[in-house]
């Protein structure tokens, strides 16, 4: 049995960042494992341009960024495993994974970084009425038959969900020569970043119809129609309200979710809100030497901020492996008022490195707003910010010293400024 001093499971954006961080600080011995037959991830089917700019300050297309860590691990030596599907992570941090040319095989390593990526919601998730004809995709699978394997999925298009790839697939289908009749979002706010509203919407003049729903299906064979609804403050469709679309296509764009089958068998305890991890400062789960980072740990808005946050894991691990990290116990990091969730979850205040960042979302949209972070009655910072909304991920950065000898939970909280 193989032994390594980490070992990075998923071969995309962070797990990439996260190994060239590791060797860059002297962890010599380590494997990335990738299901796929290439690295890169999610970012192979992305080739429109706009990844980079706070990384490597310029606009790169996705295979382009994931190009960029590739060569980085190249040139440290990291070993990668391709075509390599992790079956099982055991508390002890054993590793079973099997492939094409070891057949089926346990490693074991003295830290474990979880770079495991995001899956979509599908139909099912979302239960729409209706018969079950072809032309009903996720958009990413959309995406990937469009930009990989040279399919046009439709030429009668309708998207459920303002989410970053629907929204994206609405300008990419139309560049393809299809008809994009609309994009629905069931919540009064669009899910997904300003920019690709603008770029991907409003310069192609294609429809954004907030709080609605596709109410129902018509096909038997393939896709014939829908049914569009307005919904009401309880998300429930208003009789009276229909709209009918003549399409061939639907895409779903309705959020992702951690892919965290993994740690769960493993028995990491997950985060409800995010459906990730709850970490601590370090990165580090509830399982000592295991960590985790990326859309694994929680669905970020940008590939920048992936790698970014993947780095500062790859630096808690290399801690944990030096003997430099804190096992005690900790106290909780909560979301407050008008705050989905708060990443780190948990925080050693008795040895806390020098910065520590905090990503959360509101839960709404606000004009502007005051973020506070709070321990009991103590106010540890206060920030005021213009145009806060629920599709763009906050980030606010605490000195170490701020936070250290804590006893009681800290809070983040957002007061909206009347």
């Amino acid at each position: 049995m193989k032994h390594y001093q980490a070992a990075v499971i998923g071969g995309g954006s962070a797990g990439l960042a996260a190994a060239v961080r590791l060797k860059q600080l002297g962890i010599e011995d380590v494997i990335v494992l990738e299901k796929d037959a290439e690295a890169g991830g999610i970012l192979n089917q992305c080739i429109h341009n706009g990844f980079g700019l706070q990384t490597f300050h310029e606009q790169l297309s996705g295979p382009a960024y994931a190009e960029r860590f590739e060569d980085q691990a190249r040139d440290l030596n990291v070993e990668i495993r391709l075509n390599t599907m992790v079956v099982r992570l055991y508390p002890d941090r054993r590793i079973e994974y099997v492939n094409p040319e070891e057949g089926y095989v346990t490693i074991t390593a003295d830290a474990v970084i979880l770079a495991v990526g995001c899956y979509e919601r599908s139909r099912g998730a979302v239960e729409i009425p209706g018969e079950r004809p072809s032309g009903i995709y996720t958009a990413g699978q959309a995406q990937r038959y469009l930009n990989i394997d040279g399919y046009l999925v439709g030429k009668k298009v309708f998207i459920l969900g303002s989410g970053d790839i629907g929204l994206i697939m609405a300008r990419r289908m139309t560049l393809e020569g299809a008809k994009v009749y609309g994009v629905a979002e069931l919540m009064p706010y669009s899910n997904g970043l300003p920019r690709n509203m603008k770029q991907c919407l409003e310069d192609f003049g294609i429809p954004l119809y907030l709080s609605h729903t596709v109410t129902h299906i018509y096909g038997h064979d393939r896709l014939e129609r829908i049914e569009l609804s307005e919904v009401g403050k309880d998300r429930k469709p208003i009789p009276g309200t229909e709209q009918y679309f003549d399409v061939d296509t639907l895409l779903l764009s309705v959020g992702l979710i951690p892919e965290n089958h993994l740690g769960d068998e493993a028995g990491i305890v997950m985060d409800p809100r995010t459906k990730g991890p709850v970490v601590d400062e370090n990165y580090m789960t509830s399982i000592q030497g295991v960590f985790a980072c990326g859309n694994g740990l929680h669905v970020h808005d940008l590939v920048d901020f992936v790698t970014h946050q993947a780095a500062k894991a790859a630096e808690g691990a290399a801690r944990y492996l030096k003997q430099e990290t804190s096992s005690g116990k900790g106290i909780s990091a909560l979301p407050g008022e008008n705050v989905g969730y708060v990443v780190p979850g948990l925080l050693h205040p008795d040895q806390l490195p020098p910065i520590i960042e905090f990503y959360f979302r509101v839960r709404k949209p606000m004009d502007a707003g005051t973020i506070i972070v709070r321990s009991g009655d103590q106010i540890i910072r206060q920030v005021h910010k213009e145009k806060l909304v629920p599709s763009e991920m906050e980030q606010l950065v605490l000195a170490g010293k701020q936070l250290s000898g804590l006893k009681e939970s800290l809070t983040v909280e957002v007061k909206e400024d009347q």
